[in-house]
Formats: C-alpha cells, structure tokens, sequence
C-alpha cells in the first residue's frame, strides 16, 4: 500500500472537518489569549511580586520575545516533524508555564511561566498549515479565516474574562485558569485533529535556530523596552544594533546553507514578502486599538478625556471587535473564493484606515470607540484570512508551516511595535490630575495617525502584491 493510499485510508476514518477546525481553532484561541491574560493584573505587578515596575514588565516581554522567537522555529519542526506533534508540545509548553506561574509568588517563577506560555504562539501558523493537508478544499478559506481571526479573537474575547478572573478572585487564578484550557486543548487536538502526512525530511538547522533567536530578541528587546529604557540610551541603540547585525549575518548564512531554517528566496518572492511587510502594518494597527481605547474609557471623566468605565465595562466594549472576527470567517472564505486573498487582503487595510478616521473625528461617545472597534474587527477579520491563503499560494506545500510562521513572526513584530509606540506617546503627552498622571486629548490624536499611517502603508502593500503567482511559484506550489 502506497503512502497516498495510507494517508487516504486514514483520512477516510476521521472526524468532521467541521469537528477538526474547531479543535483547531480552540487552540489558536487559548495562544492568543496569553497575551491579554495579565493586562487586569499590570497595575498592580510591582506590588504582587514585590519588584520594582521596569522588572515586572519582564512578565509581558518574556512572552512578546518567546512568542516572536518560536513560531518560526516552531513552523519549521512541524514541518520536518509533524505539525500535530509540535502542536501538542506547544500547548503542552503553555500549560507548564501556567503550572510554573500559578505556583509562584515571586518575579523569576511568573516570568518563566510567562516565557513558557508565549511558545504556545505558534500553534496558528502551524493551525492553518495543518488545514492545508487535511481539510478539502471548498472548506479551506473559510478554516484558515476563523483559525487566523483567532489571533485578535482570543485577546479581545478573553480580556473580558481575564478582568473579571482578576477583580473577583486572588490572581493566581488566572494561571490556573489558562493551565485548564490548555490541557481542553491537548485533548482536543490529540483525540480529534489527524496525523498530518505532508513532511519534508532533513536536520533542524540549530546555527540558523539560534542565530534567529539572537537577532530577534535584540530587535524585540529594543521595541518592547525602548520607551523604558530610552529609545537612545547605549542599552536601547546596542539591543537594536546587536539584533540587525546578527540578523544580517543569519541571513547570508541562511542563503548558503543546505537546508536553511528559512527559505529566504522563498520568502523574498513578491506575494510573500509585501504580504509580510503588510502584516507588520496590520499586526499595529490591531494593537494599537487594544492600547489606546481601553484607556480612552477607563479615563475619569475629570480629565475632560475619557469615560469613566470600569475595566469590565471597557473589556466588554472591546469585546465585539474578537466575535466580529469570529462571525465573518465563513463569509471570509467567501468572498477570498470569489474574488481572491489579495482584494480581501486591501478591503481589509481600507476598513482599518476608516475606522481610525471615524475615531480621529467623532470621540465623544462611548458608541463611537465601540463602533469604531467593530470596524476594525471586520478589517482584521479580513485581512488576517487573505494573509495565509497568500502566503499558501505562493509557497510549496512543504513549506507551508514555516512560511506561516514568519508571516505570523512579522504580525507579532507589529503588534510589539504597537504596544511600545502608543505607550510612549500616552505617557508622554501627559498631564496631571488630582495628582495623577493621565493622557492628554492630543495624545491620543496622535496615536489614531500614527495608526493611520500604518493602516496605510498596510494598503499600499497589498495593492503591491502580484495579482498571480509568477510561474516559477506555480511550479514550486505545485
């Protein structure tokens, strides 16, 4: 019996697609939700761990520099591998990490649980390569939008519950919590989503694995604590400095290597790479939103600026943004049959540009940042489902884990950015209340353009993309 016939025959004795993409995308859920999990309990780390503020941030970057440094790596081993059996020790990382937190009470226990649980980012890209191999094709679009709108989904979604965790209970609970859902994940995926066949032999590129994870925790570092530690100060300039040059260096060594970590010829085809190059602006501007409107409301009203909401009250505002994702994945599979990955892909950037507009207009409702936030729902939603079905037609199929990975790579790059911009322009352009510190309108003003700004390089970008593949990259999909 052939491998086909075999892989056929096995196919042939699983679950329901339907039962598969659930699995799936419940995992891509519990990811996603790691980087939303502590924001209730930010405030108050220093206090709860006994450690000065610029420590307790290690408790959020450990997981942006896990996060961004695995799911490449992570894509590459499921490809050689087996994308089920990485999957598995990914979520398997994210419950140990959570173990690790709950029974912590110090600084270095938390981080390492939060390092731990940041490695669990990787099970999206790995998600959709697995659809790739296993699902038919009519049900393929619609799979791979809901199992990329996740990314979005499980933070906003999630936020709400992560608030209500925090406020009603002692804050261990939370890691507790997210121990429990990754272990509903690992019998999720180990009893319903099938072997995947489609591997591509050779040896982990371990030089390539660690030159990788060098530059990219420069890069992060810089972005992640730059405002902190002073986007010019020697330690901000050297992290950056450090991470370009070995990156620079992991490239010419990727381009001569047998079997490279990363393809980078691969990666440097037009649909691929302004696809990536988008994603950084997209991954920005999504964040950007988390950032700036939640404080928008939280905000006294005595600042003349916000709305005085309680943190559940603006998580629940924010919350529709991640069902909106949820909802349009089928009528995103949709439209990228009908009418391509690349028109959704810019529809998308074009609906998070005008949701930013309404909001630099109209700010004096709370219903304006709810129904600006929707919009950008439905413009993540979008876009994150046109990316990997790009990238999927652009790359060989063994590939597909790898080149995922990079894609989502470049998304975190974004959101990280994000995260580091809005907080420097909110704390900058501040002035003081009753004693305390809070944005000015202007401030918040000037994130929305610069969210604009990066919605709008997102477009351009996707407009770039080749409306085909050239045919050398249909000859290599094939």
């Amino acid at each position: 019996m052939s491998d086909e016939q075999r892989r056929r025959r096995r196919l042939s004795r699983r679950a329901p697609d339907g039962a598969v993409v659930a699995a799936l995308a419940y995992t891509g859920l519990c990811s996603a939700f790691m980087f939303t999990l502590v924001v209730p309990l930010q405030a108050n780390l220093p206090l709860l761990l006994d450690a000065p503020r610029e420590d307790t941030a290690w408790v959020v970057t450990s997981t942006l520099l896990v996060s961004a440094v695995a799911t490449p790596i992570s894509g590459r081993l499921g490809d050689m591998y087996g994308k089920k059996r990485v999957v598995l020790a990914l979520i398997a990382a994210l419950v140990v990490g959570s173990v690790v937190a709950a029974l912590s009470s110090g600084l270095l226990g938390v981080v390492t649980g939060r390092a731990l649980q940041g490695a669990a980012m990787g099970v999206i890209p790995l998600g959709i390569a697995i659809m790739r191999d296993v699902l038919r094709p009519e049900r393929l679009g619609s799979a791979v939008a809901l199992m990329s709108a996740t990314m979005g989904v499980g933070g906003a979604a999630g936020m709400p519950l992560a608030a209500f965790v925090a406020q009603n209970a002692d804050w261990h609970a939370l890691f507790w919590m997210s121990a429990g859902l990754g272990v509903l994940g690992i019998a999720a995926v180990g009893l319903i989503v099938p072997s995947d066949t489609l591997r591509t032999p050779g040896r982990l590129d371990v030089l390539g694995a660690f030159g990788l994870a060098a530059g990219l925790t420069g890069i992060m570092l810089f972005i992640s604590r730059g405002a902190d530690w002073g986007w010019s100060s020697p330690a901000a300039l050297a992290s950056v400095a450090g991470g370009v040059l070995i990156l620079l260096l992991w490239s010419f060594y990727q381009l001569r290597v047998t079997d490279p970590l990363v393809d980078l010829r691969i990666a440097a085809r037009p649909a691929v790479l302004f696809t990536n190059l988008a994603a950084i602006g997209m991954g920005f501007a999504m964040f950007a939103s988390n950032v700036t409107f939640p404080q928008l409301l939280e905000l006294p009203e005595g600042t003349g600026v916000g709305f005085g909401l309680t943190m559940i009250q603006a998580a629940l505002c924010i919350m529709p943004a991640g069902l909106i994702m949820m909802l349009l994945a089928p009528l995103s599979g949709w439209l990228e049959r009908v009418f391509g990955p690349r028109l959704l892909f810019t529809v998308g950037t074009v609906s998070v540009v005008v949701a930013y507009v309404f909001v630099l207009l109209w700010s004096s409702e709370v219903w304006h940042i709810v129904a600006a936030n929707a919009t950008i729902g439905v413009g993540i939603a979008f876009s994150f489902a046109a990316m990997p079905m790009i990238i999927m037609r652009a790359v060989p199929a063994n590939r597909t884990g790898v080149s995922n990975g990079l894609n989502a790579l470049f998304r975190s790059i974004g959101s990280s950015s994000a995260s580091a911009v809005m907080g420097g322009v909110l704390a900058a352009m501040s002035r003081t209340v009753d004693g305390v510190p809070h944005p000015t309108a202007e401030a918040f003003t000037v994130c929305f353009w610069i969210a604009i700004s990066a919605a709008v390089a997102a477009t351009v970008l996707s407009i770039a993309i080749p409306r085909g593949p050239s045919p050398e990259e249909r000859s290599a999909v094939r």
